[in-house]
């Protein structure tokens, strides 16, 4: 009993030390959000199976303990799953996400240049086509199969570890690691990626588009502005992909623990599968659209004229009002919502292919 007593002494002790050194860097405050996020996840993992969640989880989604072990899914499998329903879904969807970043981008400080999602569709048909809701396309998509791939294996990877002795991811463990998950994407892939994005959508609309293509427009951003042309707001990017990610796994953990109740092998239809994605990714809208309206300008071609992500905020409230953090959710809403389901209906029924020609322990 003493030993154990002293062992969690001993993991308190590290996981305080590691705090204090990373939190002490005043270098930028990215390099705190990651390593407050660090300290976030080392105490889960320190505390597998004695963790006390600190949020009271709602009663009308608490389940019993299952009665048998979950099987749990490799993160290899995760990663082909999520490549391959990122990569589909985003060919079904860009439309939509085209429109929502142009009214992002029609700013009430100019002249607005389209009266709604109506007029913003009717415009670009007319100018450059049906193909003109598509441009741009290439760099979502090059980015959103590594961003899905690295979204689902870093979930499954970090929930395999926080799931109990019955197997079982309560809903505050499916939040933290969705926010692992979150951060993870929005570092390695989907700030490079939506940079470049709203760069291509955003020189459309110039009277000379200079981008001819996906790899001719990266190599003029980098050639311009350097590698951190495409890092730009990192800070408004990982909360909104942290955030975004944290509440959607709780929602879709919560929604799976109250339908399989006391069977956690209990097989999910794909049609409630897609209802319950579209509730975490309506959640998700209307719990993280002001940052997706701060990263949109900080990625376009005028973010010069903002110094930081708080600048950005500051100059938006005090320039067009506290509406204007709301611009595009309706576009967004009818994405995402349509986003999240398909992606998840395709990674469950992929994985549960894997399952059958991959095994795994």
């Amino acid at each position: 009993m003493c030993c154990a007593l002293q062992s969690n002494n001993n993991k308190k002790k590290n996981i305080k030390n590691i705090a204090s050194n990373l939190l002490e860097d005043k270098n930028s405050l990215d390099r705190k959000l990651l390593a407050g996020c660090t300290v976030f996840f080392l105490v889960v993992m320190q505390h597998k199976g004695t963790f006390i969640s600190p949020f009271p989880r709602p009663r009308c989604l608490a389940a019993a303990a299952p009665a048998g072990k979950a099987k749990l899914t490799h993160p290899g499998k995760a990663i082909l799953a999520g490549g391959l329903a990122g990569g589909i879904e985003i060919c079904i969807t860009f439309p939509t996400e085209y429109v929502k970043t142009q009214l992002q981008l029609d700013e009430k400080a100019n002249p607005p240049k389209y009266r709604g999602i109506g007029d913003c569709v009717k415009q670009t048909v007319q100018s450059h086509g049906v193909r003109g809701l598509y441009r741009g396309l290439s760099s979502l998509l090059y980015g959103s199969i590594p961003k899905s791939a690295v979204r689902f294996g870093v979930f499954e990877f970090l929930s395999n570890r926080a799931k109990d002795e019955s197997g079982r991811l309560d809903s505050t463990r499916g939040l933290l690691c969705g926010l692992g998950a979150g951060v993870m994407e929005a570092v390695l892939v989907v700030c490079p990626m939506e940079t470049v994005k709203v760069k291509f959508i955003h020189d459309q609309t110039s009277a000379n588009p200079k981008y001819k293509g996906f790899f001719h427009g990266v190599r003029e951003i980098i050639r311009a502005q350097g590698l951190r042309g495409t890092y730009q707001g990192l800070t408004a990017t990982v909360l909104k992909q942290g955030s975004n990610q944290a509440i959607r796994f709780y929602v879709m953990t919560s929604l799976k623990n109250w339908y399989k109740g006391d069977n956690p092998d209990k097989a999910i239809n794909p049609l409630v599968t897609g209802a319950f994605g579209a509730i975490a990714g309506a959640a998700s809208v209307f719990g993280n659209t002001p940052l997706d309206v701060i990263k949109t300008r900080m990625q376009g071609l005028e973010a010069h004229k903002y110094k930081s992500t708080l600048d950005c905020a500051v100059k938006i409230l005090r320039y067009e009002g506290l509406a204007a953090f709301y611009k595009g959710t309706v576009p967004r809403l009818g994405r995402v919502c349509l986003d999240v389901a398909i992606v998840f209906i395709i990674y469950e029924e992929v994985v549960k292919v894997l399952n059958v020609v991959w095994k795994t322990d």
